[in-house]
């Protein structure tokens, strides 16, 4: 029988909190601009090269010493195999010694996150006691039909499987058709997206998050190479209205709500993040920027692949023995308007909350990069509020929802 009382135990916000040794932490998240794909400052940028600087970054601004760094987990979604060669030999470029080990892995549009939560889990269960978790794209070099295998015909002949090719930007038109979100609603949405950006940016709010890169440019215009200093966002438009976002045609159906304003931009870039025991932060003199709670995955039907969020939160809140109530930052990808509004509403999320600071309809989503970048963003802007709880979340390709919770030191 405890001698304790039941009302001392810290419960739902308090509980998680807490500090306790074995806390999974963050010591460091940072990630690159994000660029337009095809246009943008990182066009000409190989997506390993992307990542071997957010590496060196990520080793420069910690102060880790690299042979500490026992595995490191990248999400990517459109190289081939993942990236897993090139990914190892950009590690080893940006300074790990070879007895860092590497694996990349890809669940789509949350391969970012997953990466974070693999290496939270190693270092938990005892596998590892320091890892990075990543994520990196270059869709300017990767995207497009050749990303995705021709079905079989044992996979075409069933019907549920059969759904999972289909293009989400058509089954988003349809969802938002079904649920009845209206056009108006998605450009509310999204020029607030914008809007966010673009205050966010002026006033310097992703500067801390963002590590500049120096890279070779191939000017459209004349084909001269230039070398630049990519230190900003570059998909985030100035002045966007629901006016302007308006007069923007449908992309996939003449009748449809779906246009390049009110859905994520085709983007590049990486994220990194350094984990580890709170304990071993200690030691090692590791300034702590946070704390990785928990996570969930979940699956829904492939035609609905934009309720994820919906289904995966509550799933994190409960694990996390938390209520919506207690959460102060929301960072949702916006995959699209549609399922974005729908999945907010659904929940009965505060508004303010989600996405402060806009999201991918404004400044992209580079695929295997955002679960990641995620991770930064919420921090800062947690740290920046003094607020405390976070959430970081997105919809999945071929039908799931991936989510997290986040504390701030």
């Amino acid at each position: 029988m405890s001698n304790g009382n039941e009302a001392d135990i810290p419960s739902g916000r308090q509980s998680i909190l807490q500090k306790s040794p074995d806390d999974i932490v963050v010591t460091c998240a940072l990630r690159t601009p994000i660029t337009r794909g095809g246009k943008g400052g990182f066009k000409d940028t190989a997506a390993a090269d992307l990542l071997a600087h957010t590496f060196k970054s990520l080793l420069s601004r910690s102060r880790i010493d690299p042979n500490l760094v026992e595995d490191i987990s990248v999400g990517n979604v459109l190289a081939p195999g993942a990236g897993a060669t090139e990914y190892r030999a950009a590690a080893l470029v940006a300074g790990f010694p070879e007895t860092t080990a590497l694996k990349t892995l890809n669940r789509q549009c949350s391969s970012g996150l997953q990466a974070c939560v693999d290496i939270a889990n190693a270092i938990r269960c005892g596998m590892i006691d320091i890892g990075v978790g990543a994520g990196v794209e270059s869709m300017s070099s990767q995207y497009g039909p050749g990303a995705v295998t021709e079905f079989s015909e044992l996979l075409d002949s069933h019907q549920e499987a059969k759904n999972c090719k289909a293009p989400m930007g058509v089954l988003s038109e349809q969802m938002a058709s079904d649920r009845k979100i209206t056009r108006d609603v998605q450009d509310a949405f999204a020029a607030r997206s914008f809007q966010r950006a673009e205050a966010a940016q002026k006033a310097g709010k992703f500067n801390e998050e963002i590590a500049p890169m120096k890279v070779k440019w191939v000017d459209p215009k004349t084909d001269e190479e230039k070398e630049i200093v990519v230190d900003k966002d570059d998909g985030i438009r100035s002045g966007m209205t629901v006016e302007g976002l308006a007069k923007i045609k449908p992309a996939f159906r003449k009748d449809g709500s779906i246009h390049a304003g009110n859905a994520s931009q085709v983007s590049d870039g990486a994220a990194a993040v350094l984990l580890m025991e709170r304990s071993t932060a200690e030691r090692l003199g590791q300034k702590i920027v946070g704390k990785f709670v928990c996570s969930s995955v979940v699956g829904v039907k492939p035609l609905l692949m934009g309720i994820g969020p919906w289904k995966a939160i509550p799933v994190a809140l409960e694990k996390a023995g938390i209520g919506k109530e207690e959460v102060d930052v929301w960072e949702i990808n916006e995959a699209f308007a549609s399922q974005c509004v729908w999945c907010v509403k659904e929940l009965g999320l505060d508004e303010e909350k989600v996405n402060p600071n806009g999201g991918a309809i404004a400044f992209g989503h580079p695929l295997g990069c955002t679960g990641a970048r995620q991770v930064s963003t919420l921090f800062n802007e947690l740290g920046r509020t003094g607020k405390k709880v976070g959430v970081t979340s997105m919809c999945v390709g071929t039908g799931m929802g991936m989510a997290a919770v986040w504390v701030k030191e």
